[in-house]
C-alpha cells in the first residue's frame, strides 16, 4: 500500500514560534488501567510534573495549552533509601528507625504495610552512625549507644539493623563491654495500611489499633490486614502502645539478634519476580580500567531484576515496572524501551513485555484499533502533553523486529507478529494520505520525536514483515522514503549557526524552535540484518549539525544531555523535560553519536553519565539537575525523581554495553562488531551478555579494537 506524499506550501518565509497553541476540545488517549494502585492517585507523575517546570530560576512564560494543576507536591524521595524487589518496597530515612513521616514503611503492592518501626535499646534510641544500601532490595543502618556506665567516650553496643524489600528487617546488638549487659530492647510498631498514592498526597490517616497475635502484632481496616510477627517472641506485648519487649543478655563480645517479619495478615514471604532461576536476565559481568564499569553494570542489573513483576494471570510473562517509588505499576512505552535496552542481556523479558501488552492491545473498528494504550505525558514548556500510546504502539513492532535479530526464537516472532502487524496497520491508517504520524490532539502539533519513531516502526516493521512472507512491507518503506525526502525541509530551522531540527511542527507550518533531548531520537535508527543500522531523518550534513549542537555547553552539562537547552525560555535545570538531565535521552544520544561517527561528542556524554553514576552510588535515577559540571561540584538529585528507575538502569547496560558496538544479526548466524575507536574508558571486557540465548562475551582494547571471547557454536564475526 502506498502512501502519497501531499502537497504542502513552501517554509521559507515562516516566522518560528516559541510557543504552539494546544486546542481545548480533548486531552487526548485515556490513561492505561495501572496494576499497580499507587500510581493512580498521583495521575501519572509525568502528567503531574509540568507545575514544576517554572521553579526556580527565571520565570517559565504562560503557557498557551492547559497544565495539569497539581494540589500538593510529592514528598522528597532524593535522600530515601529505598530498597526494591516488587511487588515488595521499604522506604527509610538516614537514620534508620521508621517514624511514620513522609513516604516511610515497608509496602506490598503498593499498601503500607507498616510504618513504624522505631528501635529502643536500655530506654534510648541508638545514636545513628551509617547507613547504605548493600543491595537493591536491602540496605544497612548501624547506630551505637554506650550501655556501661565506665565505657567512657566510647560506645559499647553496636545496634545494626538488616532491611530487606520482602518485610524482613533483622535487629543485632554486639556488645564489646567487659562485663555480662542485660538490655531491655524495646520495639514501637504502627501503620496505616494506607495506599502510596494516598500517602504521597498528604491523605494516609491516622494510625490503626493493634491487637497482640501470635508472636507480634496485627492491625486492620476495612481494605486490608497486616501482622508483625517476631523471632524469638518478646517477652512483653502491649497492643495499646504498639509495643514488643525483650530482655536479651550479651555477654562480653556476644550478639543477639531479633527478627521481625512484616506480611499482609496470613500471606507468606514476597515472591519476587527477579530472583531465582525465573529471571530473565543473563548474570553479566564487566572488567576493565576503570573500576566504575563494573560496579555500573552490576547494580544496573540488580535494579532492573528488583523492578521485575508478573502478570498475574500469566506468570510466565515478566515486565519492568517504571521506577520506585511513584511508579510501580506496567508503564506500557517505558517497559518498552527498557527491554530494548536491555536486550543483551537475553530475550526472555523482551518476550514476556511483549506478550503483556498484546494483551492490553485495542481490538475491533474505529481509529484506535491496534493501538497499545498510554497516559498523557509531559511535553516539556514549549508542547501540550503527548500521549504515551503512540510511543508504546511504535516501540511494539521495533522491539519485536530486534529481540529476533538478538535470538528470539522463531516461534515465539510468529506469536506475537499479529499484535506487530495491528501497530503497524494503526500507523498506516493514522497517516493516511499524509506524510506526517499527526498529534493524538486534534489540531496538536506534528512532533520531531514522534516522526522518528514511526520512520523506526515503518523500517523495522517492514523488515520484520519481509522476514515471515506477510505482506506490506513494500508500502511502509515507500512511506519511509517519501517522510525522509520531506522531513529535511518541513522540520529544520536555518540560522547563523547552522540550524537545528525543530522540536515540533503546527498545522499551519510554524516550527517550534526549541531544542531539547528529544532531538537525539533522531538519531537512534533501530538494527537491521548484517549489523546495519536503518536510514535517519536526516542527511550526512544535518547529522553533524544535531551532532555539533547536542555536544555544545549548552544541551551537555557535563553531567549528561539537558532535556532543553541551557539557553532556552523557560530553561529550568530541574525541569523534568525542561533542563533536567533525563539517562535514558543521554544514552540515547551518546550510542547514536557514537554509531554515526561522532565519538568525542559520544565520549563526553558518556563520561559525564559514569561520573554521575558514581556520585548516585552507580544506581542511576531516571533524571537528576541540569547544572552545569564544574571542577568540585556533583550532580544535583531530583527531588522527585524514581531510583531505581527501569529505563535508567536499563540504559545504563545500553550505555557499557555500545562500547564494543555488538550488532548481532541471529537469524544470519552473524554478529558485527562496531566499537567505539577512542576506547574513551581504556579496556573493558563484557562477560556472560545473551546472543541466540548463548553465553556472548567481548572485550576491547585500549586501542579501541574488539574481539569475540565467547559466543554460540556456529555464529560468525560479520563484516
Amino acid at each position: 500500500m502506498s502512501l502519497p506524499h501531499p502537497s504542502s506550501a513552501p517554509d521559507g518565509d515562516r516566522p518560528p514560534l516559541r510557543k504552539i497553541p494546544h486546542p481545548a476540545t480533548r486531552r487526548g488517549d485515556p490513561p492505561t488501567p495501572t496494576k499497580e494502585r499507587e500510581s493512580a492517585p498521583l495521575a501519572e507523575r509525568d502528567n503531574a510534573l509540568p507545575s514544576l517546570a517554572g521553579a526556580g530560576g527565571q520565570a517559565a512564560p504562560q503557557p498557551a495549552f492547559p497544565v495539569p494543576r497539581r494540589t500538593v507536591d510529592l514528598p522528597p524521595a532524593h535522600r530515601a533509601l529505598i530498597c526494591v524487589s516488587l511487588p515488595g518496597l521499604a522506604i527509610s530515612t538516614e537514620t534508620g528507625q521508621l517514624t511514620g513521616q513522609g513516604l516511610e514503611g515497608f509496602y506490598r503492592a503498593g499498601r503500607r504495610m507498616l510504618s513504624r518501626c522505631q528501635v529502643r535499646v536500655a530506654g534510648r534510641e541508638p545514636l545513628a552512625v551509617q547507613a547504605r544500601m548493600v543491595g537493591a532490595d536491602r540496605a544497612r543502618f548501624v547506630g551505637t549507644l554506650r550501655a556501661s556506665r565506665d565505657a567512657g567516650p566510647d560506645p559499647d553496643v553496636v545496634v545494626e539493623r538488616m532491611r530487606y524489600a520482602d518485610g524482613t528487617e533483622r535487629i543485632t546488638l554486639q556488645s564489646s563491654a567487659p562485663r555480662t549487659l542485660r538490655l531491655p530492647v524495646e520495639v514501637a510498631l504502627g501503620t496505616d495500611l494506607a495506599e502510596l498514592g494516598s500517602v504521597a498526597a498528604g491523605r494516609a490517616g491516622p494510625e490503626l489499633p493493634a491487637s497482640v497475635h501470635g508472636s507480634g502484632l496485627r492491625w486492620s481496616c476495612p481494605t486490608g490486614h497486616a501482622a508483625v510477627t517476631a523471632d524469638p517472641p518478646p517477652t512483653d506485648a502491649l497492643a495499646s502502645a504498639g509495643l514488643l519487649r525483650w530482655e536479651l543478655e550479651l555477654p562480653p563480645g556476644g550478639t543477639r539478634s531479633v527478627e521481625l517479619h512484616v506480611r499482609p495478615d496470613g500471606g507468606g514471604p514476597i515472591k519476587a519476580a527477579g530472583r531465582g532461576a525465573a529471571s530473565p536476565f543473563a548474570q553479566a559481568r564487566a572488567t576493565g580500567d576503570d573500576p566504575r564499569v563494573p560496579a555500573l553494570l552490576r547494580t544496573c542489573v540488580e535494579d532492573l531484576q528488583a523492578l521485575l513483576l508478573r502478570d498475574p494471570r500469566h506468570p510466565a510473562d515478566t515486565y519492568l515496572a517504571a521506577g520506585a517509588p511513584w511508579r510501580c505499576g506496567l508503564a506500557p512505552a517505558e517497559a518498552l524501551v527498557a527491554a530494548r535496552m536491555a536486550l543483551p542481556l537475553g530475550t526472555r523479558l523482551a518476550v514476556g513485555t511483549l506478550r503483556t501488552l498484546a494483551r492490553t492491545q485495542l481490538a475491533g473498528p474505529g481509529p484506535r484499533s491496534g493501538l497499545i494504550p498510554g497516559p498523557l505525558r509531559d511535553g516539556g514548556p514549549h508542547l501540550p502533553p503527548s500521549c504515551a500510546a503512540t510511543e508504546a504502539t511504535l516501540l511494539f513492532p521495533v522491539l519485536l523486529a530486534e529481540a529476533r535479530r538478538w535470538g528470539l526464537p522463531d516461534r515465539e516472532v510468529e506469536e506475537l507478529l499479529p499484535a506487530a502487524e495491528r501497530c503497524l496497520t494503526w500507523l498506516r491508517t493514522t497517516v493516511g494520505d499524509g506524510t506526517y504520524l499527526p498529534d493524538p490532539h486534534p489540531g496538536g502539533p506534528l512532533r520531531c520525536e514522534t516522526q522518528a519513531h514511526a520512520h523506526r516502526a515503518a523500517l523495522l516493521g517492514a523488515d520484520l514483515l519481509d522476514a515471515h512472507g506477510r505482506p506490506g512491507g513494500e508500502g511502509l518503506r515507500q512511506w519511509a522514503q517519501e517522510l525522509r525526502a520531506a522531513f529535511c525541509d518541513d522540520f529544520w530551522l536555518e540560522d547563523r549557526g547552522g540550524g537545528r531540527p525543530a522540536a515540533a511542527r503546527a498545522r499551519d507550518g510554524r516550527l517550534a524552535p526549541h531544542l531539547g533531548s528529544s532531538a537525539a531520537h533522531l538519531l537512534d535508527t533501530g538494527l537491521l540484518g548484517s549489523g546495519a543500522l536503518a536510514p535517519g531523518l536526516l542527511d550526512k550534513a544535518r547529522t553533524e549539525q544535531l551532532a555539533r549542537l547536542l555536544g555544545g555547553p549548552a544541551m551537555d552539562s557535563g553531567w549528561g544531555l539537558r532535556s532543553l537547552g541551557a539557553k532556552e525560555t523557560a530553561y529550568n535545570p530541574f525541569g523534568h523535560r525542561g533542563g533536567a538531565v533525563r539517562v535514558p535521552d543521554t544514552v540515547v544520544a551518546a550510542v547514536g553519536l557514537a554509531a554515526a561517527g561522532y565519538e568525542k561528542e559520544a565520549s563526553s556524554l558518556l563520561r559525564g553519565v559514569l561520573a554521575a553514576a558514581e556520585t548516585f552510588g552507580h544506581r542511576l535515577p531516571e533524571m537528576y539537575a541540569g547544572e552545569q559540571r564544574t571542577e568540585e561540584s556533583a550532580p544535583l538529585p531530583h527531588p522527585a525523581a524514581c531510583r531505581p528507575a527501569a529505563t535508567a538502569a536499563a540504559a545504563g547496560v545500553l550505555l557499557l554495553t555500545s562500547l564494543a558496538g555488538i550488532r548481532p544479526d541471529a537469524p544470519a548466524g552473524t554478529v558485527t562488531l562496531r566499537p567505539v575507536r577512542g576506547a574513551p574508558l581504556g579496556e573493558i571486557g563484557l562477560t556472560g551478555l545473551r546472543i541466540s540465548g548463548a553465553p556472548f562475551s567481548v572485550r576491547v582494547s585500549r586501542l579501541g579494537l574488539a574481539m569475540v571471547e565467547e559466543a554460540a557454536d556456529g555464529l560468525q564475526l560479520g563484516v
